[in-house]
């Protein structure tokens, strides 16, 4: 039986519950064998620095560039506009990874360390925010992509570069982008820099790294009905694990497994900029959960841990956990209905008493000699605890906790609803002029079919997460091509031949005195405020939606939408000189993203990853999706623009 554990993410519990002893046993003799099999070392859990990994329970992934902790107008970050949602939605958080360049990375020559560098304030905006962050407790992670290979190469290796960073930011952790570990040259460069930052994978961690990873996802993880152990936390159970499935509508299966495991979650709602919310009993339910998860921490941690005892009803399993004479059970219903009657019998201690913790109420046992016989009720396809306690640590504390479960639990819903949130194309301003000049194309009014041509990545296109449900039973198929199809109405326009270039827009602000409000990485190509020669008939670059469409306006025009881009590219020539993408006046948002879409393509191309943006020159059909952040990391060396007038 052991022989498949090693293999097995979640080992997974026989069906019958009469078999539940002897794989009990199994259990607890295959984890000795695995312990002494790679002679297990786990002395690094035991320093002080990594003890906030072990109650980690509640990890939020977040872009750097949300509107929920970060100002674009204001080019600042706001970690308190964010910890206030997660408190009220989700009952909090524990930790914060910051991911901060995928989908973008690539569309350029910046890499992704860059990408920390140009955010609000560079390095020291950055650690500020980490700083508010850590002064309300909350833990964070930075993003390291090992794929990044074909951008702008450091000075230094990137376990080293890596350590800087962490190290001049004051991160807690690293997040392991498609990793299964960090191998031992990114521990020993960590803790040259900043010693005690943990790392987490993001890929399945093997058992022999628990030793030096106190974290890993718990990624796309099937259980069986009755619930199974997560392997590498019943190896280590100082080990914290996040379930997570990015693109699940329902997280159910998700909380269920971490509760019966003493695990955490992963709350992903933005997913690289498409929207896939929680629905409002998944956030009930771990607003229940993380308290009492946080107050027993030691319990999950180093506590006695006894998978699947006996139980009362056959769709309620629960597990047991011993620690300082508290005893606790995290129960779980697999049913869809409410369920109530006998949920344990237990041995009876006559100083202890019985609460249920999810509703905050205290549970009066049948006495049955030396037995205990608790009766209560959970909820359908949710879950439950049951503990029992010493009169003597009932203390007013204790009973301001059952009162708070209380107050939760009397927040039922079973609204299992996505809670939609729509991107709304930002209105079109009309220009000023109304006629077209020598270097411009004029295009009738016309309604136009037209196929936006997108590459399928993770970021999707206009509306929610594009790939709900779409792993079962295989992950979904990536960077293949998907069309957007559609019928627009197109009045009269006329569209500049040519991007914009360096010598207008130089006259744009000898004109008009134009200076953004957030400069960073304005016109960073040109030298002691002017280009060069050699630049004056390129394509402005370095410039951002705002930048353009401030010169649109001073000119009398605007700029065009992408339908209207496509449409009149199909009947121009190809532009002369460099090429780059083009903004388009095409700006999305819905309140957490903004995005916009780019048109065709640009002569830079990163190289040697399938998840770097889109590259090289594009034809007309073909759309970028591009989120935007703040200023200094929208302005692109890739990126110029053209203008438009209404006829």
């Amino acid at each position: 039986m052991t022989e498949g554990f090693w293999q097995a993410k979640i080992i997974p519990a026989p069906d019958d519950p009469a078999e539940f002893p002897a794989w009990r046993e199994s259990l607890r003799r295959w984890r000795e064998e695995a312990r002494a099999q790679f002679a297990y070392d786990g002395s690094l859990y035991q320093r002080p620095e990594f003890a906030w990994a072990r109650s980690c329970f509640a990890c939020h992934f977040v872009l750097l560039w949300d509107e929920l902790i970060c100002d674009h107008g204001n080019g600042r970050y706001t970690p308190e506009r964010y910890l206030e949602y997660a408190q009220r939605e989700f009952g909090g958080a524990d930790a914060l990874v910051l991911w901060h360049a995928y989908p973008n990375l690539g569309i350029d020559e910046r890499n992704q360390f860059d990408f920390y560098r140009d955010g609000p304030g560079g390095l020291e905006g950055l650690r500020e925010m980490i700083g508010a962050l850590q002064d309300r407790g909350v833990r964070v992670f930075l993003d390291y992509n090992p794929w990044d290979t074909g951008t702008r190469r450091e000075d230094f290796p990137d376990p080293l570069v890596l350590a800087q960073v962490v190290a001049a930011v004051g991160a807690d952790g690293v997040f392991l982008d498609t990793l299964r570990h960090g191998g031992q040259g990114f521990r020993q460069a960590m803790d040259a820099a900043r010693p005690g930052v943990a790392f987490e994978s993001e890929s399945s961690l093997p058992p022999e790294h628990l030793h030096d990873h106190h974290m890993s996802w718990a990624q796309w993880f099937a259980d069986s009905r009755a619930p199974g152990v997560l392997r590498n936390r019943w190896l280590e159970p100082r080990h914290m694990m996040h379930h997570t499935r990015r693109w699940e509508r329902s997280h159910r299966e998700e909380l269920q497994s971490a509760w019966m495991n003493g695990a955490g979650v992963l709350v992903w709602e933005n997913v690289f900029g498409a929207w896939n919310g929680w629905s409002p009993r998944d956030r009930w339910l771990l607003r229940l959960m993380l308290p009492v998860q946080r107050r027993y921490a030691d319990h999950f941690a180093r506590g006695e841990w006894v998978p699947l005892v006996e139980t009362g009803m056959p769709e309620v399993y629960a597990t047991r956990w011993n620690r300082d004479d508290v005893r606790l059970w995290t129960l779980v219903n697999r049913a869809a209905e409410d369920l109530s009657g006998e949920l344990l019998e237990v041995a009876h201690c006559p100083k202890e008493r019985y609460f249920d913790l999810t509703r905050g109420a205290e549970l009066e046992p049948e006495i049955q000699g030396d037995r205990a016989l608790l009766r209560g009720a959970v909820v359908g396809h949710g879950l439950g605890a049951v503990l029992a306690v010493n009169k003597d640590r009932v203390d007013a504390d204790f009973v301001k906790f059952l009162e708070r479960q209380y107050a939760a639990f009397a927040g039922r819903t079973d609204d299992t609803s996505f809670p939609e949130r729509p991107a709304r194309l930002t209105p079109v301003e009309p220009s000023r002029s109304r006629r077209v000049g020598g270097d411009m194309t004029a295009f009738a009014a016309a309604e136009v079919g037209l196929e936006a041509a997108f590459r399928n990545r993770e970021c999707g296109t206009y509306g929610a997460a594009p790939f709900v449900d779409v792993w079962k039973p295989k992950y979904p198929d990536l960077h293949q091509p998907v069309v957007e199809k559609r019928r627009a109405w197109l009045p009269a326009f006329g569209l500049d031949r040519r991007e914009v270039s360096n010598a207008e827009f130089r006259a744009f602000l000898e004109a008009s005195g134009y200076r953004p409000l957030n400069a960073e990485r304005f016109l960073a190509h040109w030298v002691n405020g002017a280009p060069l020669e050699e630049q004056l008939n390129q394509a402005v670059v370095f410039i951002d939606l705002d930048d353009a469409r401030a010169y649109a306006h001073w000119a009398g025009k605007r700029l065009p939408t992408e339908d209207e881009w496509q449409h009149a590219m199909r009947q121009m020539p190809e532009p002369a000189g460099p090429r780059v993408w083009n903004w388009t006046e095409s700006e999305h948002r819905d309140g957490r993203t903004r995005f916009c879409i780019l048109k065709g393509g640009s002569d830079h191309q990163a190289s040697g990853s399938e998840w770097y943006f889109d590259g090289g020159p594009r034809g007309p059909e073909f759309s970028a999706k591009f989120l935007l952040g703040t200023p200094g990391l929208n302005r692109r060396s890739t990126v110029g623009f053209r203008c438009a007038v209404d006829l």
